[in-house]
């Protein structure tokens, strides 16, 4: 399972946790929608499009290796390679998000704290970068409804 949790209240940065081994800190950007992390030394950068509903992950050179499409829709897309991974908000009352494969949940990723904006993602069968693009879309995409909301 990974986790991320803030660094601290002063800061935006998170730590990201795998079973517990921390591998990487999302650091989003500060006037703009995403973020970057390096893991296992290579650098990723993860920007937004358009309205901040389409967001692209890319390598060290550039290259795109994911895309989200309608993030923040009760169904998005995760495009990687050549999979493509669909994922359902749960619930218009809570921001949960399933990870669904042939209409069935197989994976969930869930606000553990509102207050900390800490999370815990289930993602299983994607690929550790991937993994972490779509925890900081969500980190990205709730800390901009909770500035939104106040």
């Amino acid at each position: 399972m990974l986790t991320a949790g803030r660094k601290s209240m002063w800061r935006s940065q998170y730590q990201l946790a795998l079973d517990g081994a921390q591998v990487a800190e999302w650091d989003p950007k500060v006037w703009k929608t995403g973020g970057r992390f390096t893991l296992d030394g290579q650098d990723f950068e993860v920007r937004a499009h358009g309205w901040g509903s389409t967001f692209s992950m890319t390598d060290g050179q550039g290259t795109v290796l994911a895309e989200a499409q309608r993030v923040g829709r009760k169904n998005w897309t995760v495009q990687a390679g050549d999979v493509a991974y669909e994922f359902q908000r749960v619930s218009i009352w809570r921001n949960d998000q399933d990870l669904m494969r042939d209409g069935v949940p197989v994976g969930t990723i869930r606000q553990t704290s509102s207050w900390s904006g800490s999370l815990e993602a289930d993602l299983p069968g994607l690929a550790l970068p991937v993994q972490i693009f779509i925890v900081g879309i969500m980190i990205t995409w709730w800390n901009s409804q909770a500035a939104a909301a106040a």
